[in-house]
C-alpha cells in the first residue's frame, strides 16, 4: 500500500476544534483526541487558532490543521459538495434481487447520485443478477465480499469509488455530505453513518438493534484508527480514493477485512474518517438466529486481525496500575481500598507533572478518575463479553464468583442502557445486551482456537498521553 503524497490541504479547508477539547493556560495547551494527547501550542500558531475553528490560507495553517486532525483535537468542517462527480459506485450482491433493487431504486432517485456510474459484482448468486442501467460482473462461485468490491474497484476509472452493500439504503445527501473529505490529499477513506433502515417488522431485537447497532459508529465525527474512539468502519457503506487502497480489501478474509483496510491504510500514513452526518440505512437482522449467528460471525474476525496487527486488536487495553488499583479495591478489604487510593494518588502527581508547571492537580486528579472509571467499565465488559467463558468457570467453581459475575452482568446493562433508555426497555436491553455479548464471545474464543492465535484474547498497555507542540 502506498503512502500519501505529501501535498498540503488546501486553502479554504476548515477544521473545527473537538467539544472534548480542553483549552487551558489562556489558550497556549490544548488537551484532547482518543488517546488522549497534550498539544502546547507555539505564539504563531496560538494566534492562528483564537476561535474554535481555523482556515487554511497558507503552508503554516495547513501545517496546524494537519496537525491537529491527526492528533485528534479537531475535525473537518466541510460544506456539501454541489454535485457529485468522479465517482464509482460498486455493490456486492449474493441472492438478494429485492435488495439490490431497492437500492438502484435510491440511487437513480437522489438528483447526486443518479448518473454516477455502477458496477454490480455478482458473487455467485443462484440466480444471475440482472440491473438495469448498471455495469453487471459475475463470479460463477462465492469468492466473498472483499473479491467482490475489488473487482469492482479494477473496473472503476474515477478519482473515487463509493461500495455500498446490497442491503443498504443511502439518505438523501449522503455522498455530498461524505465527497468534501476528499479535498484533504491525505484521506484515503470517509465512512458515513450506518443507521437502521425502520422497515423492518417489529420484533424484540429491532429497538435494540436500532439503538446500539455493531454498525452504528455513533454520533459524533472521529478519525478512524486503532486504539481510538471510532477504530474502524464497517465496509456497508464507504468512500474512497481510489489511487489510495493500492490492491483493495485482502480476499483470504470473509469477516473483518474492512478493519484490516483501515488499519493497513493508517499504517500507511492515510487519514480515515467518520462523517455521521452522511447517514446510509441498513436492514439489520430481524431475525433472533440470524443475529446471534452475524455476532458469532464477527467474533471470529478477530484472530485474523491478531494474526495481521498483533496487540491492536486486543479486547481490554488497560493500564497496569488501573488494572492494579481495580483488583485491590475488589479484593483487598479496606487496607485493599486504601491502597487503590495510593496508587491513584501517584497516578495524579505524575500526570500533573506531564499536563504543566505549575502541575494542574485537579484537571489530572479528574482525567485518573475518568480514566479509572473507564478502567472499571472495560474490564466489566470483557468478563460479560470477550472472556465470559472464563468468568463461567470461575462461578460455577466459586459461590462468590457467581454473586460478582451476576452483579457485573447487571451493572454493565444498566450503564450500557441508560444513554438509551429514551429508545428501548431495560429488560429487552438488558437481555439482548447479554446474548450478544455471548455469541461475540463464542466467536472470539473459536476463531482464536481455529486460527492458534492467543494474541486476539490478550489485553494491551494504553498508549500513554503524548505531547506536541504545534
Amino acid at each position: 500500500m502506498t503512502a500519501p503524497p505529501a501535498d498540503r490541504l488546501p486553502d479554504g479547508f476548515v477544521v473545527r476544534l473537538d467539544p472534548g477539547a480542553r483549552r487551558r493556560d489562556d489558550g497556549a495547551t490544548l488537551l484532547g483526541g482518543s488517546p488522549l494527547r497534550l498539544l502546547r501550542f507555539s505564539p504563531r500558531a496560538r494566534a492562528l487558532l483564537r476561535d474554535d475553528h481555523l482556515v487554511v490560507r497558507d503552508a503554516t495553517s495547513a501545517a496546524l490543521a494537519a496537525r491537529l486532525l491527526d492528533a485528534g483535537v479537531a475535525h473537518p468542517d466541510l460544506l456539501p459538495a454541489p454535485v457529485a462527480s468522479d465517482v464509482t459506485v460498486v455493490i456486492p450482491v449474493r441472492d438478494r434481487p429485492a435488495e439490490l433493487a431497492r437500492l438502484l431504486a435510491a440511487l437513480r432517485a437522489d438528483p447526486a447520485t443518479r448518473d454516477l456510474p455502477v458496477v454490480v459484482v455478482d458473487d455467485g448468486s443462484a440466480e444471475p443478477v440482472v440491473a438495469a442501467g448498471a455495469r453487471v460482473v459475475r463470479h460463477a462461485t462465492a469468492r466473498g465480499p472483499a473479491a467482490a468490491r475489488n473487482a469492482g474497484l479494477r473496473l472503476a476509472d474515477t478519482g473515487a469509488v463509493a461500495f455500498l452493500d446490497s442491503d443498504c439504503v443511502p439518505r438523501p445527501g449522503w455522498l455530498r455530505a461524505l465527497l468534501p473529505h476528499l479535498a484533504d490529499p491525505a484521506l484515503a477513506l470517509v465512512a458515513p453513518r450506518i443507521v437502521g433502515l425502520g422497515d423492518a417488522p417489529g420484533g424484540w431485537l429491532t429497538r435494540y438493534e436500532a439503538a446500539v447497532s455493531a454498525l452504528d459508529m455513533g454520533a459524533q465525527p472521529a478519525p478512524v484508527r486503532p486504539l481510538s474512539a471510532v477504530s474502524y468502519v464497517p465496509s456497508a457503506a464507504l468512500l474512497a480514493r481510489r489511487a489510495a487502497l493500492g490492491d483493495g480489501f485482502d480476499e483470504t478474509m470473509h469477516v473483518a477485512e474492512d478493519v484490516d483496510l483501515v488499519w493497513r491504510l493508517a499504517a500507511a500514513g492515510w487519514r480515515v474518517r467518520y462523517e455521521p452526518r452522511a447517514e446510509v440505512a441498513h436492514a439489520h437482522p430481524t431475525t433472533t438466529v440470524e443475529w446471534l449467528r452475524r455476532r458469532a460471525f464477527y467474533g471470529t474476525g478477530a484472530a485474523l486481525l491478531a494474526a495481521r496487527h498483533g496487540s491492536l486488536v486486543a479486547p481490554l487495553v488497560l493500564a497496569p496500575t488501573s488494572a492494579l488499583a481495580w483488583a485491590l479495591a475488589l479484593g483487598g478489604g479496606r487496607p485493599g481500598r486504601a491502597a487503590a487510593a495510593g496508587i491513584l494518588a501517584l497516578d495524579t502527581a505524575r500526570l500533573a507533572r506531564r499536563l504543566g508547571d505549575p502541575p494542574p492537580v485537579v484537571l489530572a486528579a479528574g482525567l485518573v478518575a475518568r480514566g479509572t472509571a473507564s478502567a472499571g467499565q472495560a474490564l466489566a465488559r470483557t468478563v460479560t463479553r470477550h472472556h465470559w467463558p472464563l468468568a463461567l468457570a470461575a462461578a460455577v467453581l466459586s459461590r462468590r464468583a457467581r454473586r460478582a459475575l451476576a452483579a457485573v452482568a447487571l451493572a454493565d446493562a444498566v450503564v450500557a442502557w441508560w444513554p438509551q433508555r429514551a429508545a428501548v426497555d431495560p429488560v429487552r436491553f438488558a437481555a439482548a445486551r447479554r446474548l450478544e455479548d455471548l455469541a461475540y464471545g463464542a466467536g472470539l474464543w473459536w476463531g482464536a482456537v481455529r486460527h492458534g492465535q492467543p494474541r486476539a484474547l490478550l489485553p494491551a498497555r494504553p498508549p500513554v498521553i503524548s505531547k506536541n507542540t504545534p
